[in-house]
């Protein structure tokens, strides 16, 4: 009986559907899309995905906090919508009531070069704030204020979006640093690295975010506290030991934030 119900009820929804003359509609969903920014500071062209929620082409006049999350080495823009599934996760937190709607955005700090550092013939800080922020919050109807504003990434991601918002708490409202590359956690660098590599590494060297806090003084310490810090790191990762350095190095210096190790590596 059960059954037969089930099996009436279906032919009575394809009828209906089919007297209106449509198929099912399926209710809006948030889009990954792939844009272009022209980039004077590079010399280049800078490709980035960015997540709009559902409502974002339906609410002409509404504006969205804004994530900026950033990929990993040897990545690019795509890594996060294509491997980390950006757009169903986002969807599914938003319809289930768990989160904001909101943008997501990740540049490309990858290709043919790696980093989020400035050095020498890739100035990449200086990009994301002169040019690649200013022109996402631009184009896009972005709400205003720190509070609005987040930056997580993935490893050399993970230690881009710390040392960013350390350099610049009154923009950050939030960090995720999810097996950040906190510093490179060996001495002297590893042997046959090529120029660019290098030079990824000295950077990552220079703007190690332990250090950061190490010699920061207590002006900059008090607008530490006032940035959401996270950090995520695996048990096998090879970089927990310093992310373990970083923890201990802000908790010295009595800045709050959440710690998480969970079973894994570098994934």
């Amino acid at each position: 009986m059960v059954t037969q119900k089930i099996v009436v009820a279906v032919v009575l929804l394809l009828a209906s559907l089919n007297s209106q003359g449509q198929g099912f509609i399926m209710p809006p969903q948030g889009k990954i899309e792939y844009e272009v920014i022209e980039s004077k500071v590079l010399n280049t062209t800078r490709n980035y995905s960015i997540y709009l929620p559902k409502s974002y082409k339906t609410e002409e006049s509404r504006q969205y906090p804004i994530l900026y999350l950033l990929h990993g080495m040897n990545d690019t823009h795509k890594g996060w919508p294509t491997r980390g599934h950006v757009e169903d996760v986002a969807n599914q937190l938003i319809d289930g009531g768990e989160v904001r709607e909101m943008i997501i955005v990740t540049p490309d700090a990858g290709t043919d070069w790696n980093g989020y550092f400035d050095m020498e013939g890739w100035s990449y800080e200086r990009f994301f704030f002169e040019e690649f922020l200013p022109h996402i919050e631009g184009k896009y109807r972005v709400s205003r204020g720190k509070e609005e504003r987040a930056i997580a990434g993935l490893s050399m991601g993970g230690g881009g979006s710390t040392v960013y918002a350390q350099k610049h708490p009154e923009l950050f409202s939030s960090v995720y640093a999810m097996s950040a590359l906190m510093n490179i956690p060996f001495v002297g660098g590893p042997p046959g690295l090529d120029k660019k590599l290098d030079l990824l590494t000295q950077s990552v060297i220079a703007n190690s975010s332990i250090a950061f806090v190490e010699k920061a003084d207590a002006a900059t310490l008090e607008k530490l506290k006032a940035v959401n810090w996270f950090v995520d790191c695996g048990d096998d990762d090879f970089l927990l030991d310093v992310n373990i350095d970083y923890v201990r190095a802000m908790k010295k210096v009595g800045i709050p934030l959440q710690f998480r190790i969970r079973d894994g590596g570098h994934t």
